[in-house]
This record gives C-alpha cells, sequence and structure tokens, in this order.
C-alpha cells in the first residue's frame, strides 16, 4: 500500500509567503556579507554587479508578496523554479565574490535541503544537479576575491578542491538525509491518521452497538405486551376481517422483535455491557471472521497458580479493533487453522494469535508494526493477501491500538523461516502475542461496583 498522502501533493503543502520570507532573510544576509566584506576586510568587490543580483531576489519576492494572496501555495513546477532561481542567483553572487574561494558557498544546501523535504525524487534529482553544476562551474570560473590594495584573496589548490569535494558530497548526503527522515515522518503521520480514522469507525460501531442494544432493551417490554394483548384478541373476535388485522399486528410485532435480536448481536455496549469475560471480548473482535472458510479455535485458561475464575476486561474499542486486526492477518494467511490462546496469571492477561501459514518473512520480522512496509518489500509473501493489500499499515493500527491501552505486543514464527525449523503440533506459522498487566484493562473486584441504574444517552 501505498503511502496515502504522496509527495507531488505534500509539495501544494508549503506557502509561497512562507519561501518569500526565508529568501528575505537570506537577502538581509546577503547585503550583510556585502557590507562587512567592503568595509570591514577592505574587499574590492563589484559592487553594482552584486547589488543587481541582490536586487533580482527583493523585486521577485516584492512581486510575490503583492501579487499572488497570502495563502498561495506552491505547485511542484513552480516551487522548482522558485528553488532554481535562488540556486541562480546565489551563483551568480558567488562568481562576482570569489567562487569557492567565498565560505558563503555553503549556503547552497539550503534549496537542496528544502527540495529534499517537499518535492518528489525526479524534482529533487533536478535541483541537486544544477546546485552540483553551479558549484562546478563558480569553481573554475569567478571573479578574483581582492582587497582594494590589490592583493588576491585563495585559498591553496587542494584545500579548494577538498572544499568542492565537501560540498558535492554535503548535496548528495543532505539531499538523501533530509529525503529519508521527511518519508519517515511523513508515513507516520499518515499511518497515525488512519490509526485514529480506525479508532474513530470503532467508537462510532460500538455506540451504535449501545444504542441498538438500549433500544432492543427498552422495547422488549411494550413489544412483548402487544404480543399478548393481539393474541386475546384473536381468541374473542369472530369477524375475519379484524381477525387478519389482529394477525398483522401480531405478526409486525414478531418482526420487530426479530430485527433488534438481529442488530443487537453485532451491538453490546449497553451499559451491562461495558465489561466481558475476556475471551467473550476475544471472541467479538474474532467474530468477522470466523466464517471465511478457515478454523478459529479457542483456548482460555489459568497459567499454573492463577485464579481459575476469567478476569473481565473494559470493551474498549482500541482492543476489539487491535485484535480484530490481528486475527484477519492470521486468518488470511492460515492454510486451514488459526489458535487463539487466552491465558491469565494474578498480575498478566495474554492473548496469543497463531496460523499455520508460511509465517513472517524473516527479513521483515524485525520491522513488523512499521507502517507502509510494501514500500520497502514490494514482492513476497507479504503480499499474497486475498482480501486488501498493506500488511504494514494493518498491522501498525493494531499494535498502535493495543499499545495504546496497555498492550506489549510482539512478533515471531512458529518456525524457523531460514532454517525451516518447526515448533511442534502444527503452529508452525505467525505468531503475535499482546500481554497486558491486569491491572490496566481487568475490572475490580465486584464488591466495589457500583448499580448501573438506566441506560444513559451517548456523549457526545
Amino acid at each position: 500500500m501505498h503511502s496515502a498522502i504522496d509527495n507531488a501533493r505534500r509539495s501544494n503543502w508549503v506557502r509561497l509567503r512562507t519561501l518569500t520570507y526565508l529568501r528575505l532573510i537570506a537577502v538581509v544576509g546577503q547585503v550583510t556579507a556585502i557590507y562587512a566584506g567592503v568595509t570591514l576586510f577592505d574587499l574590492s568587490l563589484e559592487l553594482g554587479w552584486c547589488f543587481l543580483a541582490v536586487g533580482a531576489s527583493v523585486i521577485s519576492s516584492i512581486v510575490a508578496v503583492f501579487v499572488y494572496p497570502e495563502n498561495k501555495r506552491l505547485s511542484e513546477g513552480e516551487m522548482v523554479a522558485l528553488l532554481l532561481f535562488d540556486i541562480t542567483q546565489l551563483s551568480v553572487l558567488l562568481f562576482l565574490t570569489g567562487g569557492l574561494h567565498n565560505p558563503f558557498a555553503l549556503l547552497i544546501l539550503a534549496p537542496v535541503t528544502i527540495s529534499a523535504t517537499a518535492l518528489r525524487m525526479r524534482s529533487i534529482l533536478l535541483v541537486s544537479g544544477v546546485s552540483m553544476l553551479a558549484m562546478t562551474i563558480v569553481t573554475n570560473w569567478h571573479l578574483p576575491l581582492t582587497t582594494t590594495g590589490g592583493a588576491v584573496l585563495r585559498v591553496p589548490d587542494i584545500f579548494l578542491f577538498g572544499y568542492w569535494i565537501a560540498v558535492m558530497i554535503g548535496i548528495v548526503f543532505l539531499a538523501a538525509y533530509a529525503r529519508r527522515v521527511t518519508s519517515e515522518v511523513n508515513a507516520m503521520a499518515d499511518a497515525l491518521v488512519a490509526t485514529q480514522l480506525a479508532l474513530a469507525r470503532e467508537q462510532k460501531l460500538t455506540d451504535l452497538g449501545g444504542v441498538v442494544a438500549a433500544t432492543a432493551h427498552e422495547l422488549g417490554t411494550p413489544l412483548a405486551t402487544i404480543k399478548l394483548v393481539s393474541g386475546e384478541m384473536l381468541d374473542e373476535i369472530d369477524d375475519p376481517h379484524l381477525r387478519e388485522d389482529v394477525i398483522l399486528i401480531a405478526q409486525q410485532a414478531d418482526r420487530c422483535r426479530d430485527i433488534l435480536r438481529s442488530m443487537g448481536r453485532v451491538g453490546k455496549d449497553d451499559l451491562h455491557l461495558r465489561r466481558a469475560p475476556i475471551t467473550a471480548v476475544v471472541q467479538e473482535a474474532a467474530e468477522p471472521h470466523g466464517s471465511r472458510g478457515k478454523t478459529v479455535i479457542y483456548d482460555s485458561g489459568p497459567m499454573d497458580g492463577a485464579n481459575p475464575k476469567q478476569p473481565e476486561i473494559e470493551r474498549r474499542p482500541e482492543i476489539i479493533h487491535g485484535l480484530r486486526n490481528l486475527v484477519q492477518n492470521a486468518v488470511d494467511f492460515a492454510h486451514s487453522t488459526v489458535w487463539v490462546d487466552i491465558t491469565w496469571s494474578d498480575d498478566q492477561i495474554r492473548v496469543r494469535i497463531t496460523d499455520d501459514g508460511a509465517g513472517f518473512p524473516a527479513n521483515l520480522l524485525p520491522r513488523l508494526g512499521d507502517p507502509f512496509l510494501r514500500a520497502r518489500a514490494p514482492e513476497g509473501p507479504v503480499l499474497q493477501r486475498p482480501e486488501y493489500e498493506g500488511m504494514g499499515l494493518g498491522l501498525f493500527i493494531a499494535k498502535t491500538l493495543l499499545e495504546r491501552s496497555g498492550a506489549e505486543v510482539t512478533f515471531a514464527n512458529g518456525q524457523d523461516t531460514l532454517t525451516g525449523r518447526q515448533t511442534e503440533g502444527s503452529r508452525r506459522g505467525a505468531i503475535v502475542e499482546s500481554v497486558w498487566r491486569r491491572t490496566d484493562i481487568a475490572s475490580g473486584p465486584q464488591k466495589n461496583r457500583i448499580a448501573l441504574g438506566l441506560n444513559r444517552p451517548i456523549e457526545t
């Protein structure tokens, strides 16, 4: 799965006004450097040409401020053109002031860094290539940097060559470094947005389930009364037309009961079910994937020496959605069977999901839980999904949501994917284990629970 928002769209996030302000700051620095060079270091500069180059930058900035609106966003082509203009302007100034003998040549890295953080790869290569070409030109062809007394200021050729090499390496390294870091930050931001959307969707479904469950609970008595009264009326009415109407009333009451019952199967957030046994919560999370042609086996029990009574946990949306994603992943890759083992001790609750598939690819196992793995591994069994793409994002969402609830999530294989050595039995596929501290999700002692009272409206 590709990143939800690509770099082509990210270039439109940069405002023209932002780059204009940065350019004006650079202009102030250039004017200050020229003034200091003339007055403090007694340099002989071509002031007319220097201020012409600086003035071109000032005029373009002023035009941008007055012609375009303050919220103008740059397209990729516009941003590339702007950066190339800045590179050209800086190169002209360097040509007039000694080329690479001028230490301010290092500022060529600024437009390269900006391109690496906001543009696509081809644009980055273009900006970096032009920067390297410009620095090579001003290294070989430039006006010498002299004082008013005629002394030429220049560094030894070996240092000049080293400086040129350093600038070339700096352009390549900084572009690659900024590109890499920005891509990871953007990918993480996109994945977190997807996680929030998934959690919001699960929360809405849970709230809807509360409405359905509360409705079924509240309407149960009136529907039963209608059914009872219609049955008594049916025994006392002889008119066939009236009997048909009474039968219709009874049938519609039964229909309402059946509809509420079927809707209530997927909605269980009534106040009486805000907490449920751990096995019930796990089975609820896995229920959508229990009828997809794979056998899902549940096994629950206490660890050695633990209280055999099954703990009740809070039915949090993040727990349900996170476990659902993990079960979906196991069902997608299993050959025939998925095992869900639920164990608990006095201080921990564990849920382990295992399948009999091929397991996680060995090269991706250390990186599971990071978003968008497909960008780094475009081929292999990780992408052979029958239902959807993007295991990296799915596992990232599951891991993030479960860790939000206090779980520690680990990924492993039931067999060594390099040697093929299997563990006992047929549980040779992927293993995902979630471990919570019992105090994080389990409810307190029963004696501390207060009366629930009437169902309350869902708070929004």
